[in-house]
């Protein structure tokens, strides 16, 4: 892939490239509507593979929050048409490296020195480049390690990047605008914290311990002198990213137990550190044929509010879903339904998220869960695309659930997706989740 040998930094550059993409777009559009006058049998197929090729070209060249919100949009199966979640999903392994020497310039300004200095072996060119930084193979004192290097200018482009991208991101989703202040309000929240590469090097080496006891995971160690509030060094770990693995094609044991492996971890730091790692797209985990899987990038960390928690998972519970009151009073407190509901937009409403719940939390209401089960996920894509056409959904004016659900339900959604490919079949019971926070106890004492 051709490096990039300049990133737009400025304000007006990166807000001048939207707006050159933004008529590009409604070039795109006018070329759609011109066909279709001509052949009205036309659909939006090839207006959406124009659309996703023109925006994911700026968005890569940008990098940054707005590429991230594109890798976010593209985890989430049945919200975007397909052109785009497939282009944007280019973006969990390949938007395009930046070249050389802006990395060794990236480690001269922050670590004072230049990348041959400070390792016996450096490759400039990066083995893999996402939407915040790339990452670098080195070596030193005979260990083999992963360098991630931040590209310049995200974490001062944030907040523009978002305002910019925002209106984007309402056309494509179909949103009202009033949903996506209250979102990116969060969003933001969470693009900040995983600039700050300070903090994601601290809680990498907080939650690889809290979690080192959960079998057949591996986490690297990391090198705080070898890092800045731009580079993050840790060791190199070998494995293969999920497209690749499943192109070996692993035994159903090896799926199983790199599935186990993937529940047990999310499941353990949900419910015993109410805290998680909340970014699982295939580019953060290598899976290996021994069924183990390495997991190397904390940025986005979601710390879980005890009264959200409490009752978001008042969802698993039959009994209480049962229970009408009760189960209106934590969609209140979740904010799904709103006090200026009318009684009809509670019935409804209430009547779309019960249906929804039901299906999404299944796993946790039995001991045993094939992910595999193809019927499953499409009973869930067909119902999500009902919800998106519905016209009470696309015309209300009222963002359903509250700020924290949207990271919480895009790990689950990530979750959900990476076991699907799997085709794992995994053991969710509660016994197993209590008996990971007893392990963490007893290793604790050790």
């Amino acid at each position: 892939m051709k490096e990039q040998q300049h990133l737009p930094t400025g304000k007006v550059e990166r807000a001048g490239r939207f707006v050159t993409t933004g008529l590009k777009v409604g070039t795109n559009y006018i070329k759609h509507y011109t066909r279709k006058l001509m052949d009205p049998s036309v659909s939006k197929e090839q207006l959406h593979q124009d659309n996703a090729e023109d925006i994911y070209d700026t968005l890569s060249q940008l990098k940054g929050s707005a590429l991230k919100v594109a890798q976010m949009l593209s985890m989430d199966r049945g919200m975007l048409p397909k052109a785009y979640s497939d282009k944007f999903a280019m973006s969990q392994y390949s938007a395009p490296p930046l070249s050389g020497p802006l990395v060794v310039n990236t480690f001269v300004k922050t670590l004072g020195q230049t990348p041959s200095k400070l390792f016996d072996q450096f490759d400039l060119k990066a083995c893999n480049a996402a939407s915040i930084g790339q990452v670098h193979k080195a070596e030193k004192n005979g260990k083999q390690l992963a360098v991630k290097i931040q590209y310049p200018g995200v974490a001062s482009s944030v907040k523009s990047d978002l305002r910019i991208v925002k209106p984007f991101a309402v056309r494509i989703v179909g949103m009202n605008e009033v949903d996506m202040d209250k979102y990116f309000e969060e969003i933001e929240s969470k693009l900040l914290e995983e600039t700050d590469y300070k903090l994601e090097l601290r809680r990498s080496r907080e939650l690889s311990a809290r979690c080192a006891h959960i079998p057949n995971l591996v986490f690297p160690a990391y090198y705080p002198e070898l890092s800045s509030d731009r580079i993050i060094t840790m060791d190199w770990l070998h494995g293969k990213h999920l497209r690749e693995f499943l192109d070996t094609n692993p035994s159903q044991e090896v799926r199983d137990k790199i599935g186990q492996a993937l529940w047990d971890f999310y499941q353990f730091q949900v419910h015993h550190l109410r805290t998680v790692h909340a970014d699982p797209h295939p580019g953060n985990f290598l899976l290996r044929e021994d069924g183990t899987v390495a997991i190397f990038d904390f940025g986005c960390v979601k710390e879980i509010p005890e009264d959200f928690y409490v009752n978001y998972f008042h969802l698993t519970d039959k009994d209480v879903l049962a229970d009408e009151a009760r189960r209106r009073e934590i969609y209140t407190h979740l904010e799904m339904i709103h006090p200026s509901d009318t009684e009809k937009d509670i019935v409804f409403f209430s009547g779309l998220f019960q249906e929804m719940i039901r299906m999404l939390t299944l796993p946790f209401t039995v001991t045993g869960f094939d992910f595999g089960d193809e019927a499953y996920f499409n009973e869930i894509y067909a119902y999500m695309d009902y919800l998106y056409n519905l016209k009470e959904v696309r015309e209300s004016k009222v963002a359903r659930g509250s700020r924290h659900s949207l990271y919480i339900n895009r790990t689950y959604f990530g979750l959900y997706s990476l076991l699907s490919d799997l085709k794992s079949r995994v053991n969710t019971s509660r016994e197993r989740i209590d008996e990971l926070g007893k392990q963490e106890w007893v290793s604790d004492l050790q």
